[in-house]
């Protein structure tokens, strides 16, 4: 079985409804950001010794597979699975539990302790960059509120999770 069909030669490509758009269209451009960020966070995986975090991270890479899927539908009538207020809860869980598993977390921090903290980092950045498109995608075009708030509060997690992992990576470096 070939996996190339020889339709996006001239620069375009098909969106899940069929519609047919050059390469660099926003909406390529957004939920092709969310690819990335879903192959970052597998990355950072690797990294990961614990078995929640490690747990939250494959949930919520599963998860941007429907993000990716409204972004890179446009007749919105045409979307299969859709983010529900119930997933934006589960990221504002996870936040405030790691967020208050830290001594105090205040003031700017320096990315780079560890490559479990790193890795996440690039991941928040990517995150971040992400919601930059889907927000110019929105000028555009008609976006699910609901994808916006869970891209941003993604961001947030992934920001809980490293500063949790980075107190820990800090302890162990200047333990030895």
């Amino acid at each position: 079985m070939s996996i190339y069909t020889k339709t996006g030669d001239k620069g375009t490509t098909s969106l899940f409804d069929n519609k047919r758009v050059s390469k660099d269209d926003i909406r390529v451009e957004s939920y092709g950001t969310i690819d990335e960020l879903v192959s970052f966070l597998g990355l950072a995986k690797n990294y990961i010794d614990d078995e929640e975090i490690y747990n939250i991270i494959q949930g919520v890479q599963n998860k941007l597979f429907t993000v990716a899927s409204n972004l890179a539908t446009e007749d919105q009538s045409k979307v299969k699975y859709r983010i529900k207020e119930e997933d934006i809860k589960y990221l504002e869980d996870h936040i405030d539990e790691y967020m208050g598993r830290l001594d105090d977390p205040t003031g700017f921090i320096i990315p780079g302790s560890g490559k479990k903290s790193g890795y996440l980092h690039v991941c928040r950045t990517i995150c971040r960059r992400a919601e930059r498109r889907i927000i110019t995608l929105e000028g555009y075009s008609s976006v699910d509120p609901l994808v916006i708030k869970y891209v941003n509060r993604l961001s947030d997690l992934i920001y809980a999770l490293a500063r949790f992992l980075e107190e820990e990576e800090i302890a162990v470096k200047f333990k030895a």
